[in-house]
C-alpha cells in the first residue's frame, strides 16, 4: 500500500490538489506484481514567477524512485512526474530482467504488461553503451577543474585532486552554479 506524505511550500494543499496527486501516482502501482508498501513523500512548491516546483521520492526495498518538475501549472507538473516515474520504473525493470535471464533465475518483482516487450526494447536502447573514453587525470583545484569543463563545454568534469589525491568530480547544476563529489 503507498501512503501518501504531501506537502505544500507556499501553497495550501486543497482536497483537489490531494487527490490529483494520489490518483496519477498511483498509476504506477500496476507496474508491480504486489502492491509496493511504500511512503510517496510529495513535495509542492510555488515561486513568485508563478511556477510551480514538484518533487516526489518514493523510497522502496530495491529503488528509489525520485523526480521533480517545474511548470506553470502545478497538475501539469504531476502529469510529467508520473511520466519521469513510469520511465525510471522501466528502466529498472528491465535492467533487473536482463540480470535474472543472465542468471538463469526468475523475477517476478515487476509485473508483465501487454505493451511491455516493446517498452522493454526501446529501454534496451537507451542504456546502451555507445562510446567509451580513456584519459589520465591531471592533478588540480576545484577552479581549475571548473575552468577545465566550461572550456570543453561539458556538464561535469572528473578530476584528481591535487591536495587530496582523490578522484573528485565538479558538475554545473541546473540552477547555473557548481556541485562538487568528492570520493573517499
Amino acid at each position: 500500500m503507498m501512503n501518501y506524505n504531501i506537502r505544500g511550500e507556499n501553497i495550501e494543499v486543497t482536497p483537489a490538489i490531494r487527490e490529483h496527486v494520489e490518483k496519477k501516482i498511483s498509476k504506477l502501482e500496476r507496474y508491480f506484481t504486489e502492491t509496493p508498501n511504500a511512503n510517496v513523500h510529495v513535495n509542492l512548491k510555488t515561486y513568485t514567477n508563478t511556477n510551480a516546483k514538484v518533487e516526489v521520492t518514493i523510497p522502496m526495498k530495491n529503488l528509489v524512485l525520485r523526480a521533480e518538475e517545474r511548470n506553470p501549472d502545478l497538475y501539469a507538473a504531476v502529469d510529467l512526474i508520473t511520466d519521469k516515474l513510469e520511465r525510471q520504473i522501466r528502466k529498472h525493470k528491465t535492467k533487473v530482467n536482463r540480470k535474472f535471464r543472465e542468471k538463469g533465475e526468475p523475477q517476478d518483482y515487476f509485473a508483465v504488461q501487454a505493451d511491455s516487450a516493446v517498452a522493454v526494447e526501446e529501454e534496451t536502447d537507451d542504456m546502451q553503451v555507445v562510446r567509451t573514453k580513456q584519459f589520465d587525470l591531471k592533478p588540480m583545484d576545484s577552479e581549475e577543474a571548473v575552468l577545465q569543463m566550461n572550456l570543453l563545454g561539458h556538464s561535469f568534469f572528473i578530476y584528481t585532486d591535487a591536495e587530496t589525491n582523490g578522484t573528485n568530480i565538479v558538475y554545473k547544476r541546473s540552477d547555473g552554479k557548481y556541485g562538487l563529489i568528492e570520493t573517499n
